[in-house]
């Protein structure tokens, strides 16, 4: 989204090096700039190390019809420690490899954590998860879907994935929500859209 009141563009930035200087699960890169002052002028050069992530979808599941929400549990090192364990409850996630849409991921994210093969994606939003210290981005979608019936063990073997799908009845999603049982931003970004577009998205498919 592009505002018409921003001062600079990425014109105004100046990359003075770049040096990858760990590559693991993830990677890090050190960057040196100097940018453009509000003030006037230039920085001194600034230096900062980026996790490089790039984009990613989030997908909440959602049966309007049934009025249940699809969302995964699973165990993450972030979270460690958190007092009552780190295995959070989340939307459906992956990240986008190059040459692959945002809509083809969602969907095969979704049949890969949720076994859902059959869904219809509403974008929600997108932002950037914590630009201070990564590039990854965040595209988030609402599917559409019929989750009766669904639920259990998903995942990927060879990713270390060990995902557990909860189908819950949408007033006690959101009585959790408000209890702050959903701790991360895509959970409750995803959920407080639902909470603001749940009638309107079951009139639309009636």
């Amino acid at each position: 989204m592009k505002s018409s009141n921003k001062k600079f563009t990425a014109k105004d930035v100046k990359l003075l090096s770049k040096e990858e200087v760990f590559k693991g699960f993830f990677k890090m890169v050190r960057f040196t700039v100097s940018h453009k002052l509000f003030a006037g002028g230039w920085s001194q050069p600034i230096t900062r190390e980026l996790l490089e992530r790039g984009d990613c979808v989030g997908v909440l599941l959602y049966d309007p019809v049934n009025k249940l929400v699809g969302l995964v549990e699973q165990f993450r090192i972030g979270a460690l420690e958190q007092e009552d364990g780190p295995w959070l409850y989340e939307v459906v996630a992956g990240m986008v490899e190059p040459g692959q849409t945002l809509e083809s991921v969602a969907h095969r994210e979704v049949e890969e954590e949720a076994g859902v093969k059959d869904s219809k994606l509403m974008p929600i939003c997108d932002y950037w998860v914590s630009p201070g210290g990564t590039s990854e981005r965040m595209y988030l979608y609402c599917a559409l879907t019929d989750l009766t019936g669904c639920g259990g063990n998903f995942g990927l073997e060879h990713e270390a994935e060990d995902i557990l799908l909860h189908v819950l009845p949408q007033g006690d999603v959101f009585t959790w929500f408000e209890q702050g049982q959903f701790n991360n931003a895509a959970t409750t970004i995803c959920l407080m859209w639902l909470r603001a577009n749940c009638d309107h998205i079951a009139e639309s498919v009636h």
